[in-house]
């Protein structure tokens, strides 16, 4: 390998890694009521401002300068106020369907927008590709919002020939055919900046990735009508990958 290479081969390395983690962050913020310990978490990170991409868009900036805000106004630990605040906000966004909003990509993408259809069961063959699965689908759908950027953090480690490709594929097919539509919704009715900062975030951190991938990959991203063209004869078939997973954790 010559040194130009080993470089690059180092960047994209470092590129892959920073990338993951963040992934792991914003899955964080999805991932349960935003409590004492939890946001304390996110401070100890330097969230948002130390995140390992560097985002350049307009919206990412406002997503960035929204969320830098709500958490530079709570107080630490939390007030009863503004811990109530944000548990009520929490349980209508991601519990009680309270902003019809919800944090899993069925209930987008099916045609009577239930949960727990065609899109979830695509969503569990796409994991089971990479030998990843839900803990308990019962509990947390497959195609819960956190479990879809987990996955994806898990392919941005994977050194697999197929992992990035794979990642950008998931991104189309799956993440940003909704995940627009859930971050404008919560956005525009949610009680609390926070909230309303990760939805925004967790989106125009995906787009920027997708972005970015493209030129990693060296192939241009495809347009919406392009992926929907290519989703629609595809109900439960995905294409077998020249990959032998490994034994590999669920969430």
């Amino acid at each position: 390998m010559t040194m130009t290479a080993r470089f690059q081969s180092d960047l994209l390395a470092q590129f892959r890694a920073a990338v993951a983690l963040d992934l792991d962050i914003l899955a964080l913020l999805h991932n349960a009521e935003l409590d004492d310990a939890t946001i304390a978490r996110l401070a100890e990170a330097g969230f948002p401002g130390e995140l390992g991409l560097q985002l350049e868009s307009p919206a990412a900036g406002a997503a960035l300068d929204l969320t830098r805000r709500a958490f530079a106004a709570l107080e630490q630990p939390l007030g009863q106020s503004a811990r109530d605040e944000l548990a009520a906000d929490y349980a209508a966004i991601y519990l009680t369907y309270g902003y019809q909003a919800s944090p899993c990509e069925s209930v987008w993408l099916d045609q009577e927008n239930l949960g727990m259809q065609a899109p979830m069961f695509q969503v569990r063959a796409f994991y089971r590709l990479f030998d990843r699965a839900a803990e308990n689908w019962r509990m947390r759908p497959d195609d819960h919002l956190c479990l879809e950027l987990q996955f994806l953090a898990a392919l941005l480690r994977d050194t697999h020939p197929e992992a990035l490709p794979e990642a950008a594929r998931f991104l189309d097919e799956h993440l940003l055919r909704w995940l627009p539509l859930f971050a404008r919704r919560v956005t525009s009715r949610c009680a609390t900046p926070l909230y309303a900062g990760a939805a925004s975030l967790t989106e125009a951190y995906c787009e920027e990735l997708r972005d970015l991938l493209a030129g990693v990959l060296g192939q241009p991203r495809p347009s919406s009508e392009e992926v929907e063209s290519r989703m629609k004869p595809r109900t439960s078939h995905l294409p077998t990958l020249a990959y032998l997973p490994g034994s590999a954790p669920g969430w």
